[in-house]
């Protein structure tokens, strides 16, 4: 529980209560919590699947990931392949799909090859379809919008060190180029930040959150850097969960209307337990693989939870919250 006991400072406090109540002023009590993916909490699963689109394989490798994100995906690497796969997870009570993959060496997807399968599938099945878009240029964008893709997942960094030297980008331009596509297109956007994506560090988080706020993005989601095995950031340690909160904290002060995210990326020990609290304090309203402590430290602050079986980047539906309790 976070007490006046618990140790954090002054300044810090300031910050947290003045993002908790503009959130209140904007969003109300109500908090939305997330299952996404196929993953499990108790008798109920996620409904809402990662596909990647390249298989297994990745030509960017950038130091924090180096393919190993892709694993847990369903795996296709054909058009055809996707529309089948597609059809069995709608029968099998997907309410949509998070389209994924690995990038080449310029930080693009092989999305031209897949925006009729696309098109297919969100006539075949009406699944609410998103994706981790990578870093497109202006043509591709309106030919995923075009096809029916209704969200436009980007992960966002900002400085040039993280950029060439984590993501193996030529320079910022790729990133800056990216929204600006994304932008003009007029997909919903949600940037992606990562806590501690240089080696752990903060450095640069808030240039990024700078970046984003010049647009309008749908949502913002945080995540925090995973040490992941047999990548060169599997022994680095994440920021704390007071550095992620401020992060939070001043995205909810610089982006009021926006909803933000905690997501399924971050620690799963006694600080990601803490994280989840000081995310409550510090302005967001959604977070993705709930623990039951976090809910009833909601319900205590006043907060009015709900469910729902997608990515934290999915606005809340009825009709999705309602397949949690479907089977």
């Amino acid at each position: 529980m976070i007490t006046k006991d618990t140790p954090i400072a002054f300044e810090d406090r300031k910050l947290f209560h003045a993002a908790w109540q503009k959130a209140r002023d904007v969003f109300g009590n109500e908090f939305t919590f997330y299952l996404p993916g196929m993953i499990r909490y108790g008798n109920q699963r996620g409904r809402y699947p990662a596909v990647s689109i390249t298989g297994n394989s990745c030509d960017l490798m950038c130091e924090h990931c180096r393919g190993r994100l892709l694993e847990p995906m369903i795996q296709v690497e054909t058009p055809e392949e996707l529309v089948e796969k597609c059809s069995r997870l709608k029968r099998a009570g997907a309410c949509g799909v998070l389209l994924s993959g690995g990038s080449d060496r310029r930080g693009s997807l092989p999305w031209p090859k897949f925006t009729q399968a696309i098109q297919r599938i969100k006539k075949a099945t009406d699944f609410f379809i998103s994706a981790h878009i990578g870093f497109p240029d202006p043509q591709t964008c309106q030919e995923l919008k075009n096809a029916g893709l209704q969200q436009a997942l980007v992960d966002v960094m900002g400085d040039h060190n993280t950029a060439s030297r984590v993501y193996h980008l030529e320079s910022m331009k790729t990133v800056e180029n990216a929204l600006q596509s994304i932008s003009q297109t007029g997909i919903p956007f949600v940037p992606h930040v990562v806590a501690g994506l240089f080696y752990g560090q903060i450095k640069g988080e808030y240039q990024a959150l700078d970046m984003i706020s010049r647009y309008e993005p749908a949502s913002l989601v945080v995540v925090v850097l995973t040490p992941l095995k047999g990548t060169p950031m599997a022994v680095v340690d994440p920021p704390s969960p007071v550095e992620i909160a401020r992060l939070m904290a001043t995205a909810r002060l610089l982006m009021p209307e926006t909803p933000i995210a905690l997501g399924c990326e971050r620690p799963r020990s006694k600080d990601g337990l803490l994280l989840e609290r000081l995310a409550l304090l510090a302005g967001a309203t959604r977070m993705a693989v709930w623990s039951e402590e976090t809910v009833r430290f909601a319900q205590e602050l006043g907060l009015e939870p709900r469910y729902q079986p997608t990515c934290c980047s999915v606005p809340f539906r009825n009709e999705f919250a309602g397949l949690l309790n479907s089977q």
